[in-house]
């Protein structure tokens, strides 16, 4: 639209007072309205004030005037809100004619009345003040001033013990007495600006009253009796006292006791004393002291009070509260049987008492006996209470037989009137005495032996039973009632060389095991004797262990470990190296014996013969070794043998029969050929195990033998330092040897560490493998490497060393060899005298197998250990 001045009297500036009422008027200004609008205008409006402010408002006044008025929402505060207001008045009329002007408000001060601030602010302040308190400051009054103007402080009714100073601070003038002052003042605080503006308020003193006097006690009775056994809460009595300083009311009293009482309390408001705890004047320590003393005391004060004490006596009277009463209530008594009749068994006064304190609640008898067998016993009177036997018992007779145990009751009845309902309300008037139960045990006495259900036992077992078996039972009796449990012990026999007892008897139920192993080869029968007791008599019996004979033994042969080497032109059917074994079993004849070898027999190659029935088997070749075809690879052959002792046996018989194995191992060596393969002497090794265990109670065994073998090394020792002596002084000088024939053995002791056997290589060859040199003893066949650029030995080089000896006591002599020979030498056929060397070597047995060793040895070494 287009702007026209509608609005007449802005801009303009106004002012208004702070905190000026809503619909205060502020400004009047009018609309002036255009020819040509017909419906006038429309109502001029507030668009924009700065700053933002709902303070104003625009109200008609009359016909086209208006007024700028407060809303009072904010209400202006010139000392808080901005001092001036501009405010954007806009106003259309129907032809879109518009005007806006701004009108500025300015906010005038305004002098504004004192305001409490704080708790006087919201409400009446009550201020308490004990009485007694000096002169102080009781509280502070706290105002300003809108405009911040100095403050004046004024006090009404001016005739009361305070005042206020300038400040504001309310001071008490005098001590306040509650008894003598007014209980509670209304001072009426004004406060006024410089220009006579104020605001008043009402504050409350209360003065507390504080108690200068002590309560008195006005019970004056001091000492009270009552029963024993009082029910909780019964009164013992009402204990009253008053407040001088409440002498005009009803006095506030706090009531307590101040002994530690466990039997009374009061209470703390009326002062009534009543019963809390249960009275017994049995017990200790009113056994002993029954007047109970209580300090009562009485304050005004819950804490901090005045307060008065006062000792009060109650006297606990006795009733005839307790019936009689027995310590223990069951009595368990023991008596021989077949004692005599008038027997002391048991008396009851020692044991029963009624602890009620008075003499005349304290008596009571012994009445009414009863109960199973009490025709047997008798009370002697009422009073003593002791109870006898009437009859003798004998648990044997058939009359008595089985009763071993007699149950009696007694009542024990008090006296005097009792009055149990307070204790013991399960107590009625038809039930006033006291049960005893007593029980009497007839104690056997052991008048009878144990009897065996034999005078002797015999048991068969075979020697192959377990440890721990048990081989049979034996069992006593006795005639006693109720039968005495029998025990059962060994007293003799049952020994051994090694154990002291191969046998053990169950105490209770007469089993015997064995705890060792029977061995039928060395005790055929054990006699035992066993004994049977009841603690008190014993009975002894006869035991005989007849031991069955079983095979468990195994063969035992010897030599059980053999090695030796065999050629592998040996011949089929040759007993190897002579070998057999021989072999024995401690409980199978030697024709059981049946030989097999189990394991290492590869090719068949070796048999036994005989290979059954007989204690002694030799080891044949039983097919000759083919290695050229590759049937044969095995070189070494470890071989065990088993022996068992089933060979009289059926097959039926071998599934159930126990059959013993022992075994052999043999190590065999086959020697190749000496012209394709360096060969080696054939030897063996007899290797025996010896194991030597002693009994724990033989100590001494390991002793003496240790003992006797150093006193035994101490000899030999001397014995060589002697001949040691004597051959120095005998022998010529080893320089000399080189004389010796062609075998020389030199047995005397020099220089040299042992005695050597010298070996001559008469021959010489050469190998079709290797082309190799080599030479040997047209005797015994030995061979070695011919060295380089050394002629042919006459006399003995080669010292040949004893290494083993065989069971034949001949001795596996070890040859050492030069050096190996260099490849350059020039290769020569074997000569017709090397054959006839070479031959004995395949076919001997033995003899040619040593040397052949000491060959074999000889030319592996690879340096010259021969002395020349």
């Amino acid at each position: 639209g287009r702007r026209s001045q509608l609005l007449k009297g802005l801009p303009a500036t106004t002012t208004v007072e702070e905190n000026a009422a809503a619909g205060v008027s502020v400004y009047t200004f009018n609309v002036t309205v255009s020819p040509l609008s017909s419906e006038g205008v429309a109502i001029p409006t507030i668009v924009n004030s700065n700053p933002l402010t709902k303070a104003f408002d625009i109200e008609p006044k009359g016909d086209l005037e208006y007024r700028v008025v407060t809303t009072g929402n904010p209400v202006l505060d010139y000392e808080t809100m901005p001092k001036s207001f501009d405010l954007q008045i806009f106003v259309e009329d129907t032809t879109g004619r518009t005007d806006l002007n701004i009108l500025t408000v300015q906010v005038t001060d305004k002098n504004e009345r004192p305001v409490f601030r704080g708790n006087m602010a919201i409400q009446t302040v009550a201020i308490y003040v004990l009485e007694g308190t000096p002169p102080e400051c009781i509280y502070q009054v706290d105002a300003a001033d809108p405009e911040n103007a100095e403050l004046n402080y004024s006090l009404l009714p001016a005739p009361v013990p305070f005042l206020v100073l300038e400040s504001g601070a309310i001071f008490s003038t005098k001590e306040l007495d509650y008894e003598k002052d007014p209980h509670c003042y209304f001072l009426n605080i004004t406060v006024t600006d410089p220009d006579g503006l104020s605001s008043s308020k009402t504050v409350t003193i209360n003065i507390i009253n504080i108690n200068d006097e002590r309560p008195y006690f006005t019970t004056k009775q001091r000492v009270y009796r009552i029963p024993e056994e009082q029910s909780p809460g019964t009164v013992v009595a009402n204990i009253t006292a008053k407040d001088p300083d409440d002498e005009d009311s009803s006095s506030r009293l706090f009531y307590s006791i101040q002994s530690s009482d466990q039997y009374f309390s009061i209470n703390p408001s009326t002062g009534v004393l009543h019963v809390t705890g249960r009275i017994d004047r049995d017990a200790f320590p009113l056994r002993l002291h029954p007047n109970i003393s209580v300090i009562v005391r009485v304050e005004d004060s819950p804490s901090g009070g005045h307060a008065r004490e006062m000792e009060i006596t109650i006297i606990i009277d006795d009733i005839n509260d307790n019936p009689p009463g027995c310590n223990p209530s069951t009595f368990r008594k023991e008596a021989n049987e077949n004692m005599t009749a008038g027997t002391f068994l048991l008396g009851l006064r020692n044991y029963c008492k009624d602890i009620d304190v008075d003499p005349s609640n304290n008596r009571f008898n012994f009445t009414g006996l009863s109960g199973f067998g009490s025709n047997n016993f008798a009370l002697e009177s009422t009073v003593s209470g002791r109870l006898v036997m009437t009859e003798n018992i004998d648990l044997e007779n058939p009359a008595n037989l089985g009763v071993e145990v007699y149950s009696l009751t007694v009542r024990v009845q008090d006296i005097a009137c009792p009055n149990y309902s307070s204790k013991y309300p399960f107590y009625t008037s038809f039930d006033i005495s006291y049960i005893i139960y007593i029980y009497i045990r007839i104690k056997p006495v052991n008048e009878f032996f144990p009897v065996f259900s034999n005078l002797s036992y015999e048991f068969n077992v075979p020697e192959i039973t377990k440890v721990g078996s048990s081989i049979g039972r034996v069992n006593a009796r006795d005639k006693d009632w109720p039968s005495s449990v029998i025990t059962y012990s060994i007293v003799a026999g049952g020994g051994s060389r090694d154990y002291t007892n191969i046998f053990w008897i169950s105490p209770t139920k007469g089993d015997v095991r064995i705890l060792a192993r029977l061995d039928y080869e060395t005790t055929q029968k054990h006699i035992l004797t066993v004994r049977a007791s009841d603690q008190e008599k014993t009975a002894t019996a006869s035991v005989t262990v007849n031991v069955l004979e079983v095979n468990d033994e195994e063969p035992v042969c010897s030599p059980n470990f053999y090695s030796f080497q065999i050629p592998v032109s040996l011949a089929v059917g040759t007993n190897i190296n002579g070998f057999r074994i021989e072999c024995q079993d401690r409980d199978s004849d030697p024709r059981t014996f049946r030989y097999f070898i189990n394991e290492g027999n590869v090719n068949n190659h070796f048999t036994f013969s005989p290979s059954a029935g007989s204690n002694t088997s030799r080891l044949i070749l039983a097919s000759r070794f083919d290695y050229e075809s590759g049937l044969d690879t095995n070189w070494i052959y470890r071989l065990r043998v088993y022996i068992t002792d089933d060979n009289l046996l059926s097959a039926r018989d071998k599934a159930t029969y126990l059959i013993k194995t022992g075994t052999v191992t043999l190590s065999i060596r086959v020697i190749p050929n000496p012209t394709t393969v360096i060969a080696t002497t054939p030897g063996f090794t007899v290797v025996t195990k010896r194991e030597n265990l002693y009994s724990e109670s033989a100590w001494y065994v390991p002793f003496v033998i240790t003992l006797g073998s150093l006193l035994l090394l101490g000899l030999l020792g001397y014995l060589g330092f002697l001949l040691a002596t004597w051959v120095r002084t005998r022998c010529p000088p080893a320089g000399k040897a080189d004389s010796a024939p062609l075998i020389h053995f030199t047995f005397c002791l020099s220089s040299q560490t042992m005695t050597k056997l010298n070996t001559v290589f008469d021959g010489e060859a050469r190998d079709p493998v290797t082309g190799k040199m080599y030479e040997f003893n047209t005797r015994s066949g030995a061979r070695r490497w011919k060295k380089s650029n050394e002629p042919l030995q006459l006399e003995p080089a080669v010292q040949v060393t004893p290494s083993a000896t065989d069971d034949s006591g001949q001795g596996t002599d070890r040859v050492e060899a030069p050096s190996q020979k260099k490849p350059s030498e020039k290769r020569k056929e074997p000569t017709a005298e090397t054959k006839a060397a070479a031959k004995p070597l395949a076919g001997q047995s033995e003899t040619s197998g040593q040397d052949g060793q000491s060959e074999d040895r000889g030319l592996s070494s690879s340096a010259p250990q021969g002395r020349y």
